[in-house]
């Protein structure tokens, strides 16, 4: 029997020397989970199952089991490097076969398909051209490329104060003028102040629109009279691209200018005349172009809003200027939030949702089978998987330019390896010894 025994703990302990070998070995492996060997005692049963006081004929290996345990997220330079922080691992494809992996270390291909170094694909929930995700199934995903089509002005916004003590154009020795000077863009003396801001056609051209203020005597207004509360007025003339633009076709008035801003006797905007409906503190501005985009630039008019703006006895300010349209733009990176949406953005200045990574997870992650190359696959033993966005449910969350390293203890290993050894050592003793036992047996007289 002690044959047997010495035997079977050899076998235990150089197993356990090759899982810990092994775990060394990959230390420096992206996303590996280290094993640990686990052993049982072996008995001998007797055909009734009778007797208490059997002799156990050694050990066997029991299993290799893996650790999940989360490794330390290291910072990369590769955008599409993706750690996982939590529980859940990437769902790969290959041409439809899946697999699964801790590893998040990708790159794109010739196609724009995120893979990795085996060229597996990386699965998870594509979006559409307005960046509106689908979430039916996950596929492989493929980063866009293409330009972002430009967006017209429909809307602008303006936050500003005019200096109540600013003196009406033609105003000479404080004395106001006897008539309405005529506005001129060419001549600054025909305004107070000016302000202007870029808006963009349906081809996503530039045109500069620029705005002029102007403040006016309400005694020299043709009828009808100034509303109730109103006390001071200033009319607004606006021009594109250094032309002056006619009054909105859709708001005549006889006054020339684009509009008028009326205040009250605290410096507050009450409205605008000609008010617009759905917008009582705005201005129509109808911006016709000859780019070959749609003109006016917006059906019918773009929005010019002014709510908020004040006449306080302070200079001239513009605290906002601000406008919903831009230009078409080339992708100029890219990068993963923590709930796997992978965001571009682009050289207008704007983002746009490219995809989202999808993770996968089981109920026995111990169940995987290993393929090597990082790569597991599921199992009857592990269960189905569960698929589904990070951050929600059982998912970890996505940390972008970083990996996970191996979560193998080098220390630790390093001391069951001295361990495994003295095992080994202590077995092939105990077979010396039965050894040594036999001969004085046999050398019986």
């Amino acid at each position: 029997m002690g044959f047997q025994q010495g035997l079977s703990g050899l076998n235990a302990a150089s197993k356990s020397l090759d899982v810990i070998g092994n775990n060394i070995s990959n230390a420096n492996t992206v996303g590996f989970k280290a094993a640990q060997a686990q052993f049982a005692d072996v008995y001998a049963n007797s055909l009734s199952g009778a007797g208490g006081t059997g002799v156990g004929i050694g050990t066997k290996v029991a299993g290799i089991v893996q650790q999940f345990t989360q490794g330390n997220v290291t910072a990369t330079n590769n955008p599409l490097d993706i750690a996982i922080n939590g529980s859940g691992f990437f769902r790969m494809s290959n041409n439809g076969a899946i697999s699964y992996t801790r590893n998040g270390q990708f790159q794109l291909d010739k196609n724009g398909g995120i893979v990795n170094s085996q060229g597996l694909g990386l699965t998870g929930y594509v979006a559409d051209v307005n960046g509106v995700l689908s979430t039916g199934s996950a596929v492989p995903l493929t980063i866009n490329t293409s330009d972002i089509a430009p967006k017209q002005t429909d809307n602008a916004t303006a936050l500003l104060n005019l200096d109540s003590r600013s003196l009406i154009p033609g105003t000479v020795a404080g004395v106001p003028p006897a008539i309405t000077v005529p506005f001129l863009i060419t001549d600054p003396t025909t305004y107070n102040n000016a302000t202007s801001v870029a808006v963009f056609d349906s081809l996503g051209n530039s045109h500069v629109l620029q705005t002029f203020y102007v403040k006016v005597d309400p005694a020299l207004r043709p009828p009808p009279a100034l509303p109730a509360g109103i006390t001071s007025q200033w009319d607004v003339f606006a021009s594109v691209d250094g032309v002056l633009i006619p009054r909105a076709a859709v708001v005549p008035s006889p006054v020339n200018a684009m509009g008028t801003l009326n205040f009250n006797a605290f410096g507050q905007l009450i409205g605008t005349l000609p008010a617009v409906a759905t917008s009582p503190k705005a201005l129509l501005i109808d911006i016709p172009v000859t780019s070959g985009a749609i003109t006016p630039i917006s059906t019918p008019n773009i929005i010019f809003d002014l709510a908020g703006s004040t006449q306080f006895g302070s200079s001239f300010s513009v605290n906002s200027l601000k406008q919903d349209g831009y230009t078409s733009g080339k992708l100029s990176k890219f990068n993963t939030a923590k709930d796997g949406t992978i965001v571009g953005s682009y050289t207008n200045g704007k983002t746009s949702v490219l995809g989202q990574v999808a993770l996968a997870n089981f109920t026995n992650p111990n169940g995987l089978q290993s393929l090597g190359d990082n790569q597991w696959n599921e199992t009857s033993s592990s269960g189905p998987s569960l698929v589904g966005a990070p951050t929600t449910g059982s998912f970890g969350a996505l940390t972008s330019s970083a990996t996970e390293d191996s979560n193998t203890d080098l220390t630790g290993d390093l001391v069951n390896l001295i361990t495994a050894q003295r095992i080994y050592q202590a077995n092939a003793q105990t077979i010396k010894t039965q050894d040594q036992v036999l001969q004085t047996l046999v050398n019986l007289r």
